[in-house]
Formats: C-alpha cells, sequence, structure tokens
C-alpha cells in the first residue's frame, strides 16, 4: 500500500491528510511534504492503515516539534508512549 498526502488549510492551520501505511519506506516524502510547518500543522491520520516502528518514531518527533496527530488511532497513540519511554 502506498501513502496519499493531502495538504490544506483550515483556518490558521495547515493540515496534512495522510492515508495509507507511514513505514521507513515512506518517510522521507512525507518529511518533505512536511519540512518547515511547526505550530499550527496537523497531521490528520484518520486513514492511516499501518505504521512501522520507524513510522512511529517519526510521528514522536512530529509531536515534539509542535504538530498535532489528529485522529491517531488508539494502538499508534500507545505505540508512541512505549516509545518514548524506551
Amino acid at each position: 500500500m502506498t501513502l496519499r498526502i493531502e495538504k490544506t488549510s483550515e483556518g490558521e492551520k495547515t493540515v496534512f491528510r495522510v492515508s495509507g501505511r507511514i513505514g521507513s519506506e515512506h518517510l522521507e516524502e512525507l518529511k518533505a511534504e512536511i519540512e518547515g510547518w511547526g505550530t499550527g500543522t496537523v497531521l490528520d491520520m484518520e486513514h492511516v492503515t499501518l505504521v512501522d516502528v520507524e513510522g512511529v518514531r517519526f510521528l514522536s518527533d512530529c509531536e515534539r516539534r509542535g504538530i498535532e496527530l489528529a485522529h491517531c488511532s488508539p494502538y499508534i497513540r500507545e505505540w508512541i508512549a512505549r516509545e518514548r519511554q524506551s
């Protein structure tokens, strides 16, 4: 499965709607899309079907940089929390 990214603006927020799989093979593409964005940036993950460990680390780093993870599934949220503890 591939990764699809749509960028939209909602008021003062820039929303990147991500669909598909966030895996190590897709991270460069995703990083390039959101490069330079920080506070006010949202990754809408409603249609993310799967992530791998590199994807989880990337998402954790996004949150540390002030990027909001919207509609993040509970299993991904828990995995991010575990990665931060290790």
